[in-house]
């Protein structure tokens, strides 16, 4: 099945309409399957010793300290953490899906290098330039191979929904 027509009348709105409902549902697979490979995967991981809160959890704090000047309660950081998870996967699915539309070339290696991509400049420099985790030469080596194992996850099911989606969106012949 094709990622993008080859030649079509379609008009821009058109593909970017495309690309964006392809990304967003895309994105939102794709982080419910990243949090699941990561809550398989995490139990087998050496412990790190560290009870430091998810970069996720911090990140919902942040927020909510900009917006209402009080930190998210305890009892509800791990569903703030699942929202800003779900809220970066959309927004990221989103951008990857209207990316593929003007440039399938993005999507090569069924969304490896989106994965890729991803666990680097996320987990490996934005995360620790905002305070939220560790720099990478910190974290140990397990825990970037393991950021990177849950974002290649994040990069393939992506790639794997957004065309299936995609496709489905695609005008027939003759319309």
């Amino acid at each position: 099945m094709a990622s993008t027509p080859a030649k079509t009348d379609e008009s821009v709105a058109a593909r970017l309409a495309r690309g964006a409902v392809a990304g967003v549902i895309a994105g939102a697979v794709a982080s419910f399957a990243m949090d699941r490979f990561q809550a398989a995967v995490s139990p087998l991981l050496p412990s790190s010793g560290s009870d430091s809160e998810p970069a996720t959890e911090k990140a919902a704090d942040a927020v909510s300290e900009s917006l209402t000047g009080q930190a998210v309660a305890a009892a509800d950081k791990p569903l703030a953490g699942q929202a800003v998870h779900y809220a970066v996967g959309i927004a990221l699915g989103a951008a990857y899906g209207i990316a593929a539309e003007f440039r399938p070339s993005v999507t090569s290696g069924y969304g490896l290098g989106f994965g890729l991509g991803t666990a680097t400049v996320l987990d490996e420099a934005a995360v620790p330039a905002t305070g939220l985790g560790s720099a990478p030469w910190n974290a140990g080596i397990a825990s970037n191979v393991y950021s990177y194992a849950s974002h290649i996850v994040f990069g393939g099911v992506s790639e794997i929904v957004r065309r299936h989606v995609a496709g489905t969106l695609l005008p027939r012949q003759g319309d």
